[in-house]
């Protein structure tokens, strides 16, 4: 077997920011860091912001990989000591010094910028190499600007991304067209205490992807089904009814439409350890998490508190400049919530007090992310709200805090990605959706309309 050319990629600083693993994502090809992606991690790294951990990981994965190298063996590459790869499929590791280049022929691009400095050692390479060399980058501007200046291979990086567009993301749901029993050949059901389960052939339902988890509602504005148990041969739906969603209820809320019907079973159901939760602005995503945390911490007794926690990119930097305690130093970021708390006892007779009541009595509290790394959360129903702004690897730091007894809710809008690092296929929320389909103690629920008000709805439409 003739194995393809071999290829080196240049790494920018935005990629190492992203996965700060990326290192050990490009197989048996090698990997160049230029010496002003260095500096600007260790510019990074001392920053109160969020981005500062990844630049420290990043920082200590290449110094693990270089530590016992002597300079000249940087400068020629040192095998990347992937865990998980044979020794014939390991690339190399250098670091470029690009503040020496000396080109051959005035093809640079001019001055100081550091995205100017990476794309020349690009350059340099391709000038002086006769390997494939391919920058790779997440910034759009800085990929164009590498093509315009003669650079043969630029990329995005990719490795993590699970969809190549955002259209194709799991919704949770599948719409079947028609009546749903009228091309079902054959079916065997069976009630299983109050719940109907219903086994039928895979080939005879039409949606292509089914998984675990999975809701299936009908035109018929009757039927609803969660697959419970899919392979090659049958499919085991349990019957829930769209009539049957929408009778549910927590704190004094029902759901608006039968994708809140989902959302809101999803969020009641016991079995089910994390819900996530996507849609635009106004679809309910906070309303229908708070009425169900407080249903089940207040009413049922389930959790023994809610944590409610979110992803700001400024917060690490001002939390600490703000006056009072870590819940008062949360409140600006979490008005979304306390707003959510007035809707919900607007109609009471004194809505402040019944909302300080209902803070305690739910044992409501305000935490910030950057304090919940090392914690082990027992018996809680946590809501991570806004998680559309979180990396892949920030998303698993939280929820690999979660013990026994609590329930996890992921919400957010793809739509309003605030950070610099990430686009919607890219998004820790994207990547969680995709990851957890398959596991049987999570659900996903686009919620799909605006409910908050018919300005908001023409905004969300026409905007």
């Amino acid at each position: 077997m003739v194995r393809d050319k071999k290829k080196r990629f240049v790494l920018d600083t935005n990629v190492l920011l992203h996965e700060p693993l990326a290192i050990y994502s490009f197989q048996e090809h090698d990997v160049v860091i230029p010496m002003t992606v260095l500096e600007e991690l260790d510019q990074i790294k001392d920053r109160r912001k969020d981005i500062s951990r990844d630049a420290r990981v990043a920082i200590r994965t290449l110094e693990d990989c270089l530590v016992d190298a002597s300079p000249e063996e940087i400068l020629q590459g040192v095998l990347l000591n992937h865990p998980n790869a044979p020794d014939d499929e390991l690339g190399t590791l250098s670091i470029f010094p690009d503040h020496q280049i000396q080109f051959a022929n005035p093809v640079a691009l001019p001055g100081d910028n550091n995205d100017n400095l990476i794309i020349n050692s690009a350059l340099y390479l391709q000038q002086q190499s006769d390997d494939e060399i391919v920058l790779v980058t997440k910034d759009i501007n800085m990929r164009l600007k590498a093509k315009g200046a003669g650079l043969k291979k630029v990329e995005d990086y990719r490795t993590d991304q699970l969809v190549d567009d955002i259209q194709f993301l799991a919704k949770g749901f599948a719409e079947l067209e028609g009546n749903l029993w009228d091309y079902i050949k054959e079916v065997s059901s069976e009630q299983r205490g109050r719940e109907v389960y219903h086994t039928l052939a895979r080939n005879e339902l039409p949606e292509e992807s089914l998984y675990i988890n999975q809701y299936l509602i009908d035109d018929s504005k009757l039927f609803c089904g969660q697959v419970k148990e899919v392979n090659d041969q049958q499919v085991l739906l349990r019957d829930l009814g769209q009539e049957r969603l929408m009778g549910y209820h927590a704190w004094g809320i029902n759901p608006k439409n039968v994708y809140q019907g989902m959302a809101m079973q999803a969020l009641l159901d016991p079995n089910i350890d994390m819900v996530i939760l996507t849609g635009p602005a106004g679809s309910g995503k906070t309303l229908l998490s708070l009425a169900a945390a407080l249903e089940q911490v207040v009413e049922q007794r389930r959790y023994d508190k809610v944590i409610v926690t979110r992803n700001t990119p400024e917060i690490a930097e001002s939390i600490g400049f703000l006056p009072g305690t870590e819940e008062e130093k949360m409140t600006p970021w979490l008005a979304a919530v306390t707003d959510t708390l007035e809707v919900l006892h607007k109609q009471d007779e004194s809505p402040a007090g019944s909302l300080q009541y209902i803070m305690d009595k739910a044992n409501i509290q305000f935490k910030s992310m950057n304090f919940m790394r090392g914690r082990s959360i027992q018996n809680a129903f946590v809501l991570l709200d806004e998680c559309q702004n979180l990396t892949p690897s920030q998303l698993k730091t939280i929820i690999t805090r979660m013990g026994e007894g609590t329930k996890l809710v992921c919400s957010g809008n793809l739509a309003q990605i605030d950070s610099n690092y990430l686009t919607a296929v890219t998004s820790g929320l994207t990547y969680v959706v995709e990851r957890f389909k398959n596991f049987e103690g999570s659900a996903n629920v686009y919620l799909n309309g605006v409910v908050r008000s018919r300005l908001a709805k023409f905004a969300e439409n026409e905007l």
